[in-house]
């Protein structure tokens, strides 16, 4: 399947499926989220582990780092304190894994919009425009931009976003536009 094959659906459940893995969704919850059935969610789980074993070596990584430490990391090297890890109670301490496990993803998932949205701004300021990034949302920034400037400002950022950080896979940003929010999603 090509980039340009996935549709939103796709994506949607790709995400579901990634993060929900990660940060230790049973299949009941997947099956739940992605209304499917339990045996299936199940399927999806042990196939993804095993198609992707990575995966599962950096979870045990990050929990035994997140345990000898006592906090984990992001990428870019803000840290979460781990005291759960170490509890005698074994439901904070299921807890404390799920969030030692999702910390460094989510973290630097917001590390790269923040970066993003600093330098999308120092850029509009750089080169003069009158659009403003006014809000942002998850891993969207909403710019509030004039009908003239509408290409430019799209290609302005959604070249910074992409180029925030050189990780292993590129990151990939679009751009959309539209009167209001919804409109622009659409």
């Amino acid at each position: 399947m090509t980039l340009e094959e996935v549709t939103p659906e796709l994506r949607s459940g790709a995400k579901a499926i990634n993060f929900g893995i990660v940060y230790g969704i049973s299949d009941f919850g997947l099956a739940r989220q992605l209304g499917i059935s339990r045996q299936k969610a199940g399927d999806y789980i042990e196939k993804y582990l095993n198609t992707y074993p990575g995966i599962r070596a950096l979870m045990e990584r990050t929990l035994a780092e997140g345990r000898e430490k006592g906090y984990v990391s992001t990428l870019f090297g803000r840290r979460r304190p781990c005291p759960e890890l170490r509890s005698a109670n074994h439901n904070i301490r299921s807890a404390g894994e799920r969030m030692a496990i999702n910390a460094p993803i989510q973290g630097a998932a917001a590390d790269i919009i923040k970066i993003a949205m600093l330098r999308v701004h120092s850029e509009l300021e750089a080169q003069g425009f009158k659009a403003k990034l006014i809000l942002q949302v998850h891993d969207e920034l909403i710019v509030d931009t004039p009908l003239e400037e509408k290409e430019a400002v799209q290609a302005i950022v959604t070249q910074v976003m992409q180029a925030v950080a050189q990780l292993s896979v590129p990151l990939v940003a679009e751009a959309s536009s539209g009167e209001d929010w919804y409109h622009a999603k659409g």
